[in-house]
């Protein structure tokens, strides 16, 4: 269930681990407000990791693209699954073992700061294969990859997001790719990126802090990762988590507390509290009946909204074992998902 925060997020916690997709940016353009909130939480002393499960771009790519939509940005800001993977691999193979790529630059730049040889041909004689998202990926390139983890080599993935948005609409992400290899070799890979711990290890080690926050809008990588490393969360509702999903969430996949937006860093949160067969948050009222979602509320506060109708949803759930049902309740219209460009995975 929710948490109750009496100070603002920011002072709380000391690191803020934010998704990009769907929270700081939607597609090319910066979330409304982002930049301003982020100043804000950085100039209120909460450091600003953005950690992203795409491994095709390098993090000083990455860091230029936050920079030219007003996000304050550094290269050291910015984690990639990439990165996360790079370390794994360096972990298991002498230091200047060659490394066959299933990928592209964000895997080699990663690669090459551990030490490591990046290759892509069976005759550098790689001792371990990584693969990751590279949008021009040769077919000869898969093909030899295969091979080699068919025989035996360690094999690492950056992650296992079966979409990623192009310009076109939805595109075959990385999972796609190792689920191929998968098929072929009937083996499969340690994983580094959400919902796995890895990267956000690897946001801690290089970015500091003793109290992270995971900030994401996903309820299966951001929110299921954040658990599975044993952090808090806070869910943005900016992205792609309707109300629909969000009643429907399993433990494993319930954020710590939730908001509108960004500007949730710089607040309390309060914590719903159960009165007879009702949830109160604030000025919202919310319960079920007959196994559907009612609602009481006046505006004041969309996040109190939410709040209330989720907590009282998921006590349902727990209780009965079956979702309540939402259609007819709209969310205030100042918060859910994205209407505008595709968000199901990160921006390559």
């Amino acid at each position: 269930m929710l948490k109750a925060c009496e100070t603002a997020l920011w002072t709380a916690y000391d690191l803020a681990m934010l998704d990009l997709d769907g929270v700081v940016y939607i597609g090319p353009d910066a979330v409304p407000g982002a930049a301003t909130h982020l100043a804000a939480a950085r100039e209120a002393g909460l450091r600003l990791a953005y950690v992203t499960n795409n491994a095709g771009r390098p993090p000083a790519t990455v860091a230029e693209h936050l920079r030219s939509l007003g996000i304050p940005a550094e290269v050291t800001d910015v984690v990639t699954s990439a990165q996360a993977a790079a370390r794994l691999v360096a972990r298991g193979i002498p230091a200047g073992s060659a490394v066959f790529v299933i990928g592209g630059e964000g895997l080699f730049v990663a690669l090459e700061e551990q030490g490591l040889r990046p290759v892509q041909s069976i005759d550098e004689e790689p001792v371990a294969v990584v693969s990751g998202y590279h949008r021009d990926l040769a077919w000869g390139t898969v093909s030899d990859g295969a091979i080699l983890v068919g025989r035996g080599l360690p094999w690492y993935a950056s992650n296992t997001d079966w979409s990623v948005p192009t310009a076109h609409g939805l595109g075959p992400g990385n999972g796609v790719l190792v689920h191929a290899v998968e098929r072929f070799s009937g083996r499969s890979p340690e994983v580094a990126g959400k919902p796995l711990a890895p990267l956000f290890e690897e946001t801690v080690l290089r970015v500091g802090g003793d109290r992270p926050l995971v900030v994401g809008d996903r309820l299966d990588t951001d929110i299921e990762g954040a658990t599975n490393s044993g952090h808090d969360s806070l869910l943005v509702l900016t992205g792609v988590t309707g109300l629909e999903e969000l009643v429907a969430a399993l433990p494993a996949l319930r954020p710590t507390y939730l908001a509108a937006d960004l500007r949730g860093l710089g607040h309390p949160h309060p914590a719903p509290v159960q009165d007879g067969a009702q949830i109160r948050c604030g000025r919202a009222t919310a319960r079920v009946r007959d196994g559907r979602v009612e609602i009481e509320d006046d505006g004041t506060d969309p996040d109190d909204w939410w709040r209330a109708v989720v907590t009282a949803a998921w006590r349902h759930l727990d209780t009965t074992g079956a979702p309540c049902a939402v259609d007819g309740v709209s969310p205030p219209s100042s918060v859910g998902p994205s209407t505008g460009s595709p968000t199901q995975q990160e921006q390559p």
